[in-house]
């Protein structure tokens, strides 16, 4: 093996080791990620309820799905209430929340799982359960 090694130069060889490294997969993709938080919920009496959301499925009110920034669409989460200790898992299907410094807008159905809809926010633990395909489904 080291005769293989003997000819090639120095900075060909630390090439090599740095694309064999950056072949790894990616940390962010483990099902250890975790985030913290303030969660809001949308859906009720604003507009929402049966409009498309952003993966292309109808959003419903009282289902058990959530807003997101960033993870991607179809992501499935599971979701504590850190004032409560209650949890739900929710499926990532639409995009936000765009008020201050918030990371997740619920459902209504979930917030009324979760125990906060008299509250409006709550803090959050969301722990990503299966990282989505961030594909658009198409309505028939």
């Amino acid at each position: 093996m080291l005769l293989i090694f003997r000819n090639i130069s120095v900075p060909i060889y630390l090439s090599l080791i740095l694309f064999l490294i950056s072949c790894s997969s990616s940390p962010r993709y483990s099902s250890k990620d975790i985030y913290y938080g303030v969660s809001s919920f949308y859906g009720l009496g604003d507009g929402f309820d049966g409009q498309l959301t952003a993966n292309g499925e109808i959003y419903d009110k009282d289902g058990l799905s959530a807003a997101h920034k960033t993870l991607p669409l179809n992501s499935i989460i599971e979701v504590t209430n850190l004032s409560n200790g209650k949890s739900v898992r929710l499926k990532v299907n639409d995009r936000g929340p765009y008020v201050g410094e918030r990371i997740l807008d619920c459902s209504y159905g979930a917030a009324k799982k979760l125990d906060f809809v008299n509250e409006g926010t709550t803090e959050v633990r969301i722990e990503i359960i299966k990282w989505g395909d961030n594909v658009y489904k198409k309505q028939k």
